[in-house]
């Protein structure tokens, strides 16, 4: 292939990757449009729950300074925007990541570069056996630019996640509550280029909380992980979280977390510490 048809391919290969992304946008906004206005108990265990007979949006700006320990797992700042109600779809929420040009610890904050760009839609919680389940799926699109930043691939992410309250304690004022959530998803890629490494992994979270005065929280999180493309290894992070609701409208949380084994593992990491700031209305 000559210089000029190289450079034509790879023309393409971008606005293909960028087209896939307005697209998303696009049918995020579409999708929010007919959304029937309505109460919300959240279809993700970090959203907040709206009024009821109301629609909420939420804006979260977010900062991570990771340890790398495998692709898309570096230190960025991710802007998210997301919407709850109680109607048949009950989140839909879109991720904007950009990584830092350095990928270390330290990272450069003001180099931001595109990655992947992440749609998710959660639907209405139903019961199995008393039990309260909430499905949710993720969609990825490869527009990290420089390609580096990103996994490469089209990802498709099933989930299933549940919560049960566990015990609830002291005066109301200053009530406690405990609850211990899960969340199971597969991770599959598709498409996208041929010579990035397909993506194949089962991931586990079991979340302990703990609420009070309605708040303040506190969450302990462990998630193990299994690639199927490494022909079943495994790997795990352990992370803990504290975030307090600065107003009605503010609330901030940190969260540091580690390697607990299995280095190389997609989705884990050496090292992170996390910097969330969320605006809801």
């Amino acid at each position: 292939m000559n210089t000029i048809g190289a450079c034509m391919e790879v023309r393409n290969h971008h606005a293909i990757l960028h087209s896939s992304a307005h697209l998303a946008c696009l049918a995020l906004l579409a999708v929010t449009v007919c959304m029937p206005a309505a109460a919300d108990e959240s279809a993700d265990d970090d959203a907040a729950t709206a009024p009821a007979g109301a629609r909420h949006w939420q804006v979260e700006l977010k900062r991570q300074s990771t340890n790398r320990g495998t692709e898309s797992e570096s230190t960025k700042t991710t802007l998210r925007i997301e919407t709850l109600t109680d109607g048949p779809i009950a989140l839909l929420r879109l991720d904007l990541p950009f990584p830092d040009e350095k990928t270390d610890f330290e990272g450069s904050p003001f180099h931001p570069q595109r990655g992947d760009l992440k749609v998710k839609a959660g639907f209405a919680p139903f019961s199995v056996g008393g039990a309260k389940l909430t499905p949710l799926v993720e969609l990825t699109f490869p527009t990290a630019d420089p390609d580096s930043q990103g996994s490469g691939k089209y990802q498709i992410v099933p989930e299933i996640s549940s919560a049960i309250r566990l015990t609830s304690m002291g005066e109301p004022a200053r009530r406690h509550e405990l609850s211990l959530g899960w969340l199971v998803k597969q991770v599959v890629s598709f498409g996208g280029d041929e010579n990035r490494k397909d993506i194949n992994y089962t991931s586990v979270e079991l979340a302990l909380r703990d609420t009070w005065r309605k708040d303040y929280s506190a969450k302990l999180t462990f998630k193990p992980v299994i690639d199927w493309e490494q022909n079943g290894k495994t790997g795990a992070v352990g992370e803990l979280e504290g975030a307090m609701d600065v107003s009605r409208h503010w609330r901030v949380a940190l969260m540091g977390g580690g390697l607990l084994w299995g280095s190389g593992v997609p989705s884990t990491y050496g090292a992170r510490v996390e910097l969330t700031v969320r605006y809801r209305f």
